[in-house]
């Protein structure tokens, strides 16, 4: 008697052990996280019933009660964007991160970037851009170490000071572009290449230099794509709109001058001080941004 009991509790075991690896690996397939909370239903609607707008009532839930509020204000911001609904997208990042996180706040911002450049919200995402690279100088984002930890579609990894600071410097020469303030643009374009270089950045500096009838430039700068002296310029798409670039600007004929007014003299001077200018390293912020002091008081504007 005691064998079949002992034989019968083995083989429930084994059966909970079969069910709770199912459970697991249908949260793996599907990326939804595990319980019964109003972000877990959330998820499942989001990812799984593929219905969105029962998502965003369940993320609505979550943030009211308490449950990954970080976690929920992103997601749900995500929805709204897939629904064209990116104006209150907006509106509610803005009213609920309060409740979140300080490690939240850097991830935000960057749906609220997103958000603001699929509105055309030019001035709101050169103003937020501008914050986030005051916060890396001032030491606020790293906390003076060389990387850290970003996450995208799920997955972790490790992004650099260098790194960050020239992707969002060509996210600010992009937006400049879209005033459009060319001169602008090609400052911070080349100061983000000077950082870190890379092809895509060096393609919107050729179309910069193009737009302000500089094509001797711009030949230099596409040139250093199609002859392999600049990182990423192996990638096929990179290098198709290189080229389509010099075809672009060889049929060209000299444009009129441009209206390069309304320029943010400021924070133009304070980029060429930083482009040009070295000191001794005076602070314990790191190395990258020795040459920034000059600047910290545009910055600071």
């Amino acid at each position: 008697m005691e064998v079949n009991n002992y034989l019968k509790m083995q083989k429930m075991m084994m059966m909970s052990n079969n069910t709770n690896k199912k459970d697991d690996l249908y949260h793996v397939i599907h990326k939804v996280p595990s319980g019964d909370t109003p972000y877990v239903r959330a998820k499942h609607a989001q990812l799984v019933e593929k219905d969105p707008e029962g998502a965003l009532v369940l993320f609505w839930e979550a943030i009211n009660s308490g449950d990954r509020v970080d976690s929920a204000l992103k997601d749900m911001a995500v929805v709204m964007k897939q629904l064209n609904r990116s104006e209150q997208a907006i509106q509610a990042v803005l009213s609920f991160r309060g409740l979140c996180s300080k490690q939240a706040q850097d991830s935000l911002d960057n749906v609220l970037i997103d958000l603001y450049k699929k509105c055309g919200k030019v001035e709101e995402q050169i103003e937020l851009l501008k914050r986030k690279l005051r916060l890396i100088y001032q030491g606020e984002v790293f906390h003076g170490k060389p990387t850290k930890t970003a996450r995208s579609h799920g997955k972790k990894f490790q992004v650099s000071v260098k790194q960050e600071t020239s992707r969002l410097l060509g996210n600010l020469g992009w937006a400049y572009m879209q005033k459009p303030n060319y001169m602008m643009a090609e400052v911070v374009y080349r100061k983000a290449q000077m950082i870190d270089p890379d092809s895509n950045k060096a393609n919107n500096l050729g179309l910069c230099l193009m737009k302000q009838g500089r094509y001797s430039d711009a030949n230099l700068v596409l040139q250093d794509i199609l002859q392999g002296r600049l990182p990423g310029s192996e990638d096929s798409k990179t290098r198709k709109r290189a080229q389509e670039l010099l075809m672009d600007l060889e049929s060209r004929n000299p444009p009129s001058p441009l209206d390069l007014l309304g320029l943010d003299d400021d924070f133009v001077n304070g980029l060429e001080q930083l482009m040009n200018e070295r000191g001794p390293f005076r602070s314990k912020r790191l190395p990258i941004f020795e040459e920034i002091t000059p600047f910290r008081d545009q910055l600071a504007c």
